[in-house]
């Protein structure tokens, strides 16, 4: 093995995993695309003179695999539960007492989330590394979508931590944005093939593909949210975690905040619905959170829905116009 050869390789793969951090979590990138592009072509280089150097988390090897026959199914260690829905802002706040009454005496932080209009995923990590990336399924088995996950990058196939935890199983949202499906449908036009009607569509089907070159040239990101099962983590609340994950180098949604009352939550809401046309991803409301993992656990579940959690879902900002005539001149 040659020590150069290593070294070099080595600093290539932490210098793009940097800016792989830069571009896709803190929305502050570097150096341009290109720039971006001859790192990666002169790391596919070393690599292809010293084959034996190549690791399954380079960055060289998001795009490679050969199909995969079919998708297997995947048992989740924990459920994926689904979340009831409200669109009003009184049933939210009688949630709110509901959740008061279970945990008196305790102070309360509540935690707002965008609910991204894509496909719900959880990526295991051992050690550090991607092992492991299934859909959601029927909540307890999902299909294992590993081959296509690993080419989204906004998924790191390794976490850049010192210490990763043993074993976490982080959980989120695959997504595309509205720019890309434009994108996606020009060239669908052009080779004579009818268009994607949504982001959604394109997302679910894409991350289901049997081959993941057909993934790779659909370009979707990823937002977390949540953690299933996890050892090693340390993470006591949804704050801590969604902190964790930025120095992960796992994507967080925008206008993620957190705060002490649920009325202050509901103002700060409201005025941010007006915003939300601006964003270049699909969005159709929030999730809200009670922070703390420990009155999460005390707060519990019903058979299919957390007691700790409801989606504030809004009418999208679609609405009929009348025709009130037509003049012909």
């Amino acid at each position: 093995m040659s020590e150069p050869a290593a070294r070099a390789i080595a600093r290539l793969r932490d210098e793009i995993r940097v800016h792989d951090r830069k571009y896709y979590v803190e929305a502050a990138p570097e150096i341009s695309d290109r720039e971006y592009d001859r790192l990666v072509e002169r790391l596919r280089a070393l690599e292809s003179e010293h084959p034996e150097l190549v690791t399954r988390d380079s960055p060289t090897q998001r795009v490679g695999g050969e199909p995969v026959p079919q998708l297997t199914s995947v048992r989740h260690r924990v459920p994926m539960l689904s979340i009831d829905n409200t669109y009003s802002t009184g049933d939210l706040l009688k949630w709110g007492e509901r959740v008061r009454k279970l945990v008196p005496d305790e102070p309360i932080e509540w935690v707002l989330e965008l609910k991204i209009d894509g496909v719900a995923v959880s990526l295991t990590y051992d050690a550090g590394r991607l092992v492991r990336a299934a859909t959601r399924g029927n909540g307890v088995v999902g299909d294992d979508i590993t081959h296509n996950v690993r080419t989204i990058h906004g998924v790191p196939l390794l976490l850049p931590l010192a210490e990763p935890p043993e074993s976490v199983e982080v959980r989120g949202e695959v997504y595309m944005t509205n720019s890309a499906l434009v994108a996606l449908n020009e060239a669908q036009a052009k080779a004579g093939l009818p268009p994607f009607a949504n982001t959604r569509n394109v997302a679910a089907g894409s991350i289901r593909l049997l081959d993941p070159r057909e993934c790779a040239a659909r370009p979707l990101g990823f937002f977390c949210h949540g953690v299933g099962d996890e050892t090693g983590l340390g993470a006591v609340s949804q704050t801590g975690l969604l902190r964790w994950a930025r120095e992960a180098g796992l994507p967080v949604a925008p206008e993620t905040r957190s705060f002490s009352s649920l009325d202050s939550l509901v103002e700060h809401g409201t005025e941010l619905i007006e915003r939300l046309h601006e964003l270049d991803f699909e969005v159709d409301g929030f999730v809200v959170k009670v922070a703390s993992f420990a009155q999460q656990r005390r707060l519990g579940a019903t058979a299919k829905n957390p007691r700790w959690a409801i989606p504030w879902k809004f009418e999208k900002f679609e609405a009929p116009t009348p025709l009130a005539g037509i003049r012909v001149q």
